[in-house]
């Protein structure tokens, strides 16, 4: 069986009734893998998937909220957010300013700035729940698979969650 999608094209569904659809997209000089998948695609309706198509073509408005809620998680010195940038601090040391992308003289924002978008998850069957739909994976360094931010989000585009992959 198949889901036709004016913007993904056709969707097939493997044996196991699963669907799986990815490609490149451009974001500034950045190229991010986006993914969107579903366990059994008789729970991905026509719904999830344009939604799912509005997210991707609003990739840079999505960037810019889930770097400004990372932002807004720096006044809590609990949250995941200021734990991954001071142990990016304690593991980096003076280097760090060598790889900021920007300096300002904010260290926690510049690193925000620095961080690089390297994939959009679709969680297509998630569509009008309470668990993410989207997740965006965030890395500092693109070589570090396991040093990584994840911001969650939900049918509608807001931010649910930032946590670490730790």
């Amino acid at each position: 069986m198949a889901i036709e999608h004016d913007y993904f094209g056709l969707l097939e569904s493997g044996p196991d009734g699963s669907i799986f659809w990815s490609e490149n997209v451009d974001l500034g000089d950045q190229t991010v893998t986006v993914d969107l998948t579903a366990p059994d695609q008789d729970d991905v309706s026509e719904a999830a998937l344009d939604v799912a198509a509005g997210l991707i073509s609003a990739i840079e408005t999505i960037d810019r909220t889930a770097r400004n809620s990372m932002v807004d998680e720096l006044d809590d010195r609990t949250s995941e957010v200021t734990e991954y940038i001071l142990q990016l601090q304690a593991e980096l040391g003076a280097e760090i300013d060598d790889l900021l992308v920007d300096i300002s003289g904010d260290t926690p924002i510049d690193i925000i700035r620095s961080l690089q978008l390297m994939s959009m998850t679709i969680l297509a069957d998630e569509h009008g729940g309470k668990d993410p739909f989207a997740v965006l994976e965030y890395a500092f360094d693109p070589d570090a698979t396991d040093d990584v931010l994840l911001v969650n989000l939900g049918s509608d585009g807001d931010v649910l969650s930032v946590t670490s992959a730790d």
